[in-house]
């Protein structure tokens, strides 16, 4: 069955339309709420983190109504990466965490990211029973007035989730003497990750740090890394780091002004893990994930599989082989000995423990060459379009045209009004020319 609100990382879409407005996200809440009190009956708590944009303003009293009208009581921690909302979750032992963000997208959009009380985010399964909820009569599952749930600001989220961060390193762990350049795309790291660095000693060049509700991920942050490439060429730091709007991506720049991409940072810290007998069973990618790397995963004798795009299904399926590493060419990246989803934060200070002693960024990373691979999104009014006949032709055709010599890879966005076309191969004009077919297909 497909489900209706939820996309491949939780609810997202244009502020004030169809899913993404204070009506909605009420019956968000009610229904989330209504699910998971029955799931723990000791306890009913919630706890909601979020990233900059204006729109949280008017979403989260929404989200907030909406619980504690189901009798959850709820704590609000107001902007912190969503790996941080996900580690407090578990470690608050709340029945759920609520992230408000649209992580990469521009501030126009927002949405939900949701987490139970193990720090992971919803199975399809559980998000297909929130949403039987959210179209039923609101009044079936509005709590008495005696046992509506309460609501408390928290003010210290940031400093909890630091000191979580801390405590996976040695206490004699610092970076005395390093140089680092960071980009928080004016999102919801800006405090916790200057705050983190600086405390262990790092000489901290910063942007993205001064959000308004409208700068989050603009022209700035991990999908904009000429940023952070002329940020760290300026000051020659040791370490450049980009993160998305909600900070579970990450995307580095070496000494060398070389950009780092999440699929280099997996063969890196998987070729390290081995080294170090940390690695369990071998890595997890996705269907995104560059061939090179497949490629390099054969040579050193690491195992490889490839999931769905999301770092949901890349965490189910590290699950399903007791992998404790995984993640996505555009940076998200699972480090399950510490995490239950994506932290650009903690990926990053990894990377740092992995020079503290003298090693530089460029000797670590470009293990492999990546395989010439080109993506295009294209714009839709309609991504059932993907599954009209003369598109389902063109992408025969140009599946007939790669294979053998590369791959190609047409898929819906979850979570924007687009198709993805990707193509890679050795031979870049046969890239171009496959994409062009199934292009035409949908223009």
């Amino acid at each position: 069955m497909t489900k209706k609100y939820f996309g491949t990382d939780g609810i997202r879409g244009r502020v004030n339309n169809e899913k993404i407005n204070g009506e909605m996200f009420f019956k968000f809440g009610l229904a989330a709420g209504t699910y998971f009190k029955n799931q723990k009956k000791n306890k009913q708590t919630a706890i909601i983190a979020k990233d900059t944009r204006l729109s949280g303003y008017t979403l989260e009293p929404a989200l907030v109504s909406g619980l504690a009208s189901a009798g959850m009581h709820v704590y609000t921690l107001g902007p912190l990466p969503t790996n941080g909302l996900a580690m407090l979750t578990k470690k608050m032992k709340a029945n759920l965490g609520i992230m408000i963000t649209a992580s990469h997208n521009q501030y126009y959009d927002n949405g939900l990211k949701l987490f139970g009380p193990d720090g992971l985010k919803l199975s399809d399964k559980i998000e297909k029973k929130i949403e039987k909820l959210i179209d039923l009569k609101i009044t079936n599952y509005l709590s008495k007035p005696e046992t509506l749930g309460r609501v408390k600001r928290l003010e210290d989220g940031n400093e909890k989730y630091i000191k979580i961060l801390k405590s996976n390193f040695p206490k004699n762990f610092n970076l005395q003497g390093i140089k680092i350049a960071i980009d928080c795309a004016n999102g919801a790291s800006y405090k916790s990750a200057p705050k983190l660095f600086k405390s262990l000693g790092a000489k901290v060049y910063e942007i993205g740090t001064s959000p308004n509700g409208t700068n989050i991920n603009f022209n700035c942050g991990s999908t904009y890394p000429e940023k952070i490439k002329k940020l760290s060429k300026k000051y020659r730091v040791n370490l450049g780091i980009s993160l998305d709007g909600d900070a579970d991506r990450i995307i580095l720049c070496d000494e060398k002004n070389n950009i780092v991409d999440g699929d280099q940072i997996i063969a890196m810290l998987a070729k390290r893990w081995k080294r170090k007998k940390i690695l369990k069973g071998g890595a997890v990618g996705t269907l995104m994930s560059n061939y090179g790397l497949e490629k390099y995963f054969k040579r050193q004798k690491i195992k490889f599989f490839r999931a769905n795009v999301g770092d949901r299904y890349v965490k189910e399926k590290m699950q399903k082989y007791k992998f404790n590493l995984g993640g996505e060419q555009s940076g998200h990246i699972i480090l399950g000995k510490f995490a239950t989803t994506g932290d650009g934060l903690l990926v990053a200070l990894e990377v740092l423990f992995s020079m503290r002693k003298g090693i530089k960024a460029s000797e670590l990373f470009n293990n492999f060459k990546l395989t010439p691979q080109k993506l295009e999104n294209i714009f839709v009014k309609d991504k059932s379009i993907i599954n009209s006949k003369k598109c389902r032709k063109a992408i025969k055709i140009a599946n007939k045209l790669i294979k053998g010599n590369g791959r190609l890879l047409v898929r819906k966005s979850g979570t924007e009004p687009k198709i993805r076309i990707m193509a890679e191969s050795e031979n870049k004009k046969l890239i171009l020319k496959c994409i062009n077919i199934v292009k035409k297909s949908i223009n």
